[in-house]
């Protein structure tokens, strides 16, 4: 073996001499052509930034059209930078450190047309920022109907209970009722897609449901339909007989209510919530857009062809450095071939060994000492075969006894719950304060049985790395608010003083599970500390990647022997006094994984009768900090 790998070492640092005297030669030969080169390169690519640029304008445009005026500034901001590229492009110039070439002669006409394409668009892009998008009067009405709809609806509910004590004489009018609050929900629901750009024929629904109600509304008040088209939507005219003056109050409160809101549905039938100014702006902007990128793509590409009639002498160039690299190429693929031939075999093994196909034997006649490297191999992949089937068998056991347990002790658990807040509620008759705190205690208990639960599950879940983390950027302080409030009531009750001192930060992480390791961490605090003295102080650090919290108390610590196993499945301090409290030694292997999975690191750090430091971190990837320390 060890032959081998002093003949595959120095063939290695043969091949590694003939790479390098290749890449100097190369870049000898590049080094005069690419120097003139990568001046109009980064030109070129300036110019296709125009029209990325272009893009983010139009679309900053509409959102300042939209009203979110926070992005006037970065509209002008880039509008100043595409202006200030072309000039430099027309001139010369320096770009973030990288030099700018001149515009060549031949190319001024199309770089002329190319400027006065961007000062179009710009024009254009301007008159959308300044039009509003929405039209006054369509969206004053859309206002009003969603705002008067509900009195609408509540009126309809309440005369379909006024027509209910009749007698069957005025079973059309019942029927008209019910098909009134019906066609007022509809309504409703049609105006709130149209406000937010839903659905399908919402107008025409809108109209149909309109008319519906016009043509019921008429015939419980008695109110000729000859002028409106029934038939359209399948009704017919037809004289009821009058409604009890004690049965139609709420009739009377409809009919004005109607008559407005009926008003502002013709508006909507017949406009769009998108003012027309704004719609013809902005398909001029897109039409100067495309225009600016025609003229864009005209000046790259007859750029890119006066590069490459400039380059015939790069075109020697490059046909040298091609022959050189096949030639290097060549040799190398030689070197490595005779190298490697040996231990091809080995290596397409140890592939599909890598792949997870375990118990294939390598087929290799020689004895010497790659033969013995095969033998050991063939044993190798063997025993890895048995002890992956034995492995596999173990983790069917445990998962289906894992799936069994935890289902067998949820299922009484659904039912002591439910009992439990029946009989505290009193449903089934007075408690006296005994059975009342027997019964909490039942509670208590289901809970703390359904926590360690839980517990078991995420712990399996964390095993097979199928711990779901639904990761968004939120503010970090009002997530871990969030634990800290859930649990000063209990704080409060065993007067121990739970503070915080937070930075207003936002960052991405799972609010739930970060939730999930504060209350671990704190629980873990209150179970430490003394009652009327303990002191739990929740406290956060931005350092320049990174955000530090720390879960800090005045508890009886921990002893140094067992900090390293702390966050290890079902460890536990003290046994006794985990199982008299209901931890399940889970805990903090959880909020291990959990802090794993986001990327951060979780440590500890405790003196016996001094306190216990949890301390985890974050990191601020695309965090964004809105103030100052503000202690909470």
């Amino acid at each position: 073996m060890k032959i081998i790998v002093v003949k595959i070492v120095s063939k290695a640092y043969l091949l590694i001499i003939i790479l390098i005297a290749a890449a100097v030669f190369n870049l000898f030969l590049l080094y005069q052509d690419d120097k003139s080169g990568i001046s109009q390169s980064q030109s070129i690519i300036r110019i296709g930034d125009v029209k990325v640029k272009a893009e983010l304008i139009s679309a900053l445009a509409t959102s300042v059209a939209n009203g979110n005026a926070e992005d006037k500034n970065e509209l002008q901001k880039e509008i100043d930078e595409v202006q200030s590229t072309l000039l430099k492009i027309k001139n010369g110039g320096n770009i973030n450190g990288q030099e700018i070439s001149v515009i060549p002669p031949a190319l001024v006409l199309d770089y002329n047309k190319v400027y006065s394409s961007w000062e179009n668009y710009k024009s254009r892009a301007l008159d959308v920022e300044i039009t509003s998008v929405f039209d006054p009067e369509a969206t004053n009405a859309m206002n009003y109907v969603l705002q008067k709809n509900q009195d609408l609806v509540l009126l309809t509910d309440n005369l379909v209970r006024d027509l209910d004590t009749l007698d069957r004489n005025y079973n059309a009018h019942k029927q008209i009722a019910k098909d009134l609050a019906e066609c007022a929900k509809i309504i409703g629901q049609q105006s709130l897609l149209i406000s937010i750009g839903e659905g399908e024929n919402t107008q025409e629904i809108l109209g149909e449901k309109k008319l519906q109600f016009e043509i019921g509304i008429r015939k419980l008040l008695q109110i000729s339909t000859e002028d409106l088209e029934v038939e359209s939507v399948g009704m017919t005219h037809e004289e009821l007989e009058a409604i009890p003056r004690e049965n139609s109050e709420s009739l009377r409160k409809i009919d004005p209510l109607w008559e407005a809101i009926q008003l502002r549905i013709t508006i909507l039938e017949d406009r769009a919530l998108l003012s027309p100014e704004f719609n013809i702006a902005k398909n001029k902007m897109y039409e100067q857009k495309l225009i600016l990128f025609e003229d864009t793509d005209r000046l790259i590409n007859s750029w890119n062809n006066e590069i490459t009639k400039e380059g015939s002498e790069g075109q020697i160039i490059i046909q040298i450095l091609l022959i050189v690299d096949i030639a290097a190429f060549i040799l190398v693929l030689t070197i490595i071939r005779k190298s490697l031939l040996p231990l091809e075999i080995i290596s397409k093994a140890l592939s599909k060994v890598k792949e997870g196909v375990y118990g294939e034997k390598i087929e290799y006649s020689g004895t010497d000492e790659v033969g013995q490297l095969v033998t050991n191999f063939n044993i190798m992949s063997d025993t890895i075969k048995e002890k992956e089937e034995e492995a596999k068998k173990t983790d069917i056991a445990k998962d289906e006894f894992l799936a069994m347990i935890t289902h067998e002790l949820k299922t009484p658990l659904v039912p002591i719950q439910g009992y439990s807040d029946i009989l505290l509620g009193e449903h089934l008759g007075k408690l006296t304060d005994k059975q009342k705190e027997r019964i909490e205690i039942i509670k208590s208990s289901s809970e703390t049985l359904l926590g360690i639960i839980s517990d078991l599950l995420d712990a399996q879940k964390l095993d097979l790395g199928q711990l779901r983390m639904k990761k968004e950027i939120k503010n970090i302080k009002e997530t871990i608010n969030k634990a800290i409030n859930s649990l000063l009531p209990e704080a409060q009750k065993n007067k121990i003083e739970l503070s915080s001192n937070l930075l207003d930060l936002e960052i991405e992480h799972d609010p739930d599970r970060i939730m999930q390791v504060i209350t671990n961490l704190i629980k873990n605090s209150l179970n430490a500390v003394q009652p009327n003295t303990g002191k739990i102080q929740v406290s956060m650090e931005e350092l320049p990647k990174e955000i530090k919290i720390v879960i800090k108390d005045n508890g009886v610590g921990i002893p140094k022997s067992h900090l390293k196993e702390l966050f290890k499945k079902f460890y536990q301090v003290d046994a006794t006094l985990t199982r008299e409290r209901g931890g399940s030694g889970l805990g903090l292997a959880i909020c291990k994984g959990i802090i794993d999975n986001h990327m951060g690191e979780i440590s500890v750090q405790s003196e016996i009768n001094q306190g216990a430091a949890f301390t985890f971190t974050l990191p601020k990837l695309a965090s964004h900090v809105k103030s100052a320390v503000n202690p909470t």
